[in-house]
């Protein structure tokens, strides 16, 4: 997608330079990209919404899959074609080699979170417009690329884990966490800009910290230690929604789960399971203690109820059998997971697993994600039909044309879990709204206003500080 941007006004005669922008992978790679976007506004330029109107273009791209890798292979093309000087950065640019041998006439290439790089790469290729006084300030909450009312905070970037299926390492670098006061200070000023729910990713959320030594932060006047609890803590002070990503099931997550109870918190974790049978799981590498998942789940149910957890599976795992599949499906029957994604497997150009043995055919693998979601689409069901009669607090993220809301729950991540419908309610984009569910479907919900209107804030969490001010941001 390429994106664009309002013009900032200009009382000068010369027009400003135009960078259009194509931003490809994850919620990680789309804080990347918003971070440049705000450098590029904050020096003066302008954003073009289309190739032919760009004086260059950026790609960020994505290599965590070949895929991916493809798409953004082609990406990189389209740019070329139709604008023909492009930077490239993101994942895919720790294989410049591969970039440059496909498109060398590439003005430049850089690597993932390499803002510094990249922003002298477009200098080098747009030299910046000099400063002006009259052009608008860009917004303390940066240039975002989400709907106002939610965004990305990322806490750190890289990873630690070896995982056999995976290059992120080698792409993004160690895992680093950003200083928890800096992480705070931002999530505030989003919040004071209109921001409603803060969706927290990294690539491996709950090892926040440990890089160092959890050394605390300020914010506030007072302390805050930098560990997962420390910064859900500090997040659960701003009043809105808080969403906790990509999280493993180390031991100390359990510590977040009193928040969620309280309602400091949604009580909601997203958590890259992957798979459930031990054999695969050591094929793969993954870390977090999972023998003993199913007892931690237990215990979160008990202690939060109203916990709602997410993962993701991948099927046809070389080397994965009959047995471990059925095992997989087993051990979902038995976790009642709420929201389910899978994803059959497929080699990563230098990844360790693309040389185990005993390779799945891809029809077996085909038809095991399809049975997989088989049974995941039959556990969300029977528990979406508990919800009719529910009366459920809502934010809206579009209004339809027939004036139906489109809506999210707090079980309901955007762009991956399920929606829910309102209609006959007078609803805006951003409002929260208390619902009252009258039919289900696998992965949606349907209702109907349970009050006169909207809420214009979250009254089921803490309340925000009194007095601070509201920064309405204009792009």
């Amino acid at each position: 997608m390429l994106y664009g941007l309002p013009p900032m006004s200009d009382v000068t005669a010369k027009p400003a330079p135009k960078v259009g922008f194509v931003s490809l992978g994850c919620p990680k790679a789309l804080v990347d990209s918003e971070r440049i976007l705000t450098r590029l506004r904050g020096e003066g330029y302008e954003i073009a919404p289309t190739y032919e109107g760009a004086d260059a273009v950026v790609v960020n791209t994505c290599g965590f899959l070949d895929s991916a890798r493809e798409e953004s292979l082609e990406s990189i093309g389209e740019a070329l074609a139709r604008n023909g000087k492009v930077i490239v950065t993101g994942c895919m640019g720790a294989e410049a080699d591969l970039i440059r041998e496909a498109f060398p006439q590439v003005a430049a290439i850089t690597g993932a979170h390499e803002y510094e790089a990249v922003m002298e790469a477009v200098h080098a290729a747009l030299p910046p417009p000099p400063q002006d006084p009259f052009r608008d300030l860009v917004p303390p909450q940066g240039i975002r690329l989400t709907p106002k009312h939610y965004a990305y905070l990322k806490i750190s970037e890289g990873c630690d884990h070896k995982c056999s299926f995976c290059i992120i390492p080698s792409m993004r670098g160690p895992h680093v966490s950003r200083p928890v006061g800096e992480v705070l200070r931002e999530a505030e000023a989003l919040v004071d800009a209109g921001v409603k729910e803060l969706l927290v990713v990294a690539q491996d959320t709950s090892a926040y910290g440990l890089d160092v030594r959890y050394r605390p932060g300020e914010w506030r006047g007072r302390e805050w230690r930098a560990d997962l609890q420390g910064l859900a803590s500090g997040l659960g002070e701003l009043g809105v929604w808080t969403r906790l990503h990509y999280v493993y099931p180390y031991p100390h997550v359990d510590r977040t789960i009193p928040l969620m109870a309280e309602g400091k918190i949604l009580p909601y974790l997203d958590i890259p399971f992957q798979h459930a049978s031990p054999g695969v799981l050591r094929s793969m590498r993954r870390p977090g203690n999972q023998e003993r998942t199913l007892d931690r789940i237990r215990a979160w149910r008990e202690l939060c109820p109203e916990i709602v957890l997410r993962s993701t599976f991948v099927v046809g795992f070389p080397g994965e059998t009959e047995a471990d599949f059925q095992f997989l499906l087993d051990w979902l029957d038995e976790a009642q997971l709420d929201r389910v994604g899978a994803f059959a497997y497929e080699d990563v150009q230098g990844a360790a697993a693309n040389a185990l043995p005993d390779h799945v055919p891809e029809e077996v693998k085909q038809e095991r994600r399809e049975r997989f979601m088989l049974k995941a689409g039959a556990i969300s069901t029977a528990k979406l039909k508990k919800k009719v009669g529910q009366t459920l607090q809502v934010l809206v993220d579009e209004v339809r044309p027939d004036g139906v809301a489109v809506a999210r729950s707090r079980a309901d991540a955007p762009e991956i879990d399920g929606n829910v419908f309102v209609k006959g309610a007078r609803l805006q984009v951003g409002d929260f709204a208390e619902v009252r569910v009258t039919r289900t479907a696998a992965y949606d919900l349907w209702a109907e206003p349970a009050t006169g209107g909207a809420l214009r804030s979250a009254p089921m969490l803490a309340p925000r500080r009194p007095g601070m001010r509201r920064i309405i941001s204009r792009i």
